[in-house]
């Protein structure tokens, strides 16, 4: 415990600053290139613009909270829960936020052009259901949650487990109202997809 602990204390906070600095950097030049934005929040006041919103507040929470332990000791806080914070779960949390860095990165390689975040009515794309979406309706929100997991096993907290019960509840309802939109923009296409491939696995 006595090295695992700080490496992944620090690890935590490394991460999701790299994954903020990531993801601004990638939207900042899809806009310069594409000249309309990759990230969209639907109507104000929507379910999906409270997604967004929600996703925003834990992300923004849990890179200041990461951060901070690097520095103080503020786990009392968080409640860590002492009978998972084993230096073998901490590790598979740290391998599981790899894995689904990794992952999340791919699928949105192979989307490439038609990647967005959110529902974009004006500048849709394409309709994907190859690749890694042969399988899975949604394996980027798949990828998604497994990170989320990864976090509660690498900071095993009431912190985290909140996170991670909030994190997979908005990506359920955010999977369900986009596949509403692409129901409407795609048409019988997508209701083709709808029978043959499943939501989640």
């Amino acid at each position: 415990m006595e090295s695992v602990e700080p490496l992944v204390r620090h690890f935590l906070g490394i991460y999701f600053l790299m994954i903020g600095l990531h993801y601004t950097s990638r939207s900042l030049g899809l806009f310069e290139r594409m000249r309309f934005s990759h990230i969209h929040y639907g109507k104000r006041g929507s379910g999906t613009w409270w997604h967004r919103h929600t996703f925003n507040v834990f992300r923004a929470s849990i890179l200041a909270i990461c951060l901070i332990r690097i520095v103080f000791d503020i786990d009392p806080w968080l409640g860590v829960l002492p009978w998972l914070y084993q230096p073998a779960v901490l590790l598979t949390g740290a391998l599981l936020l790899l894995a689904s860095f990794s992952l999340v990165d791919y699928v949105q390689a192979y989307m490439h052009q038609d990647w967005r975040s959110g529902i974009d009515e004006t500048h849709h794309g394409h309709l994907i259901t190859s690749g890694p979406f042969r399988r899975s309706r949604n394996p980027l929100f798949m990828a998604i949650m497994l990170g989320q997991l990864g976090f509660f096993l690498a900071l095993p907290s009431v912190f985290s487990l909140i996170c991670l019960v909030i994190g997979v509840v908005v990506l359920m309802r955010q999977a369900r109202s986009e596949e509403r939109t692409l129901v409407r923009l795609y048409g019988d296409a997508y209701q083709e997809y709808l029978a043959r491939v499943p939501r989640w696995l």
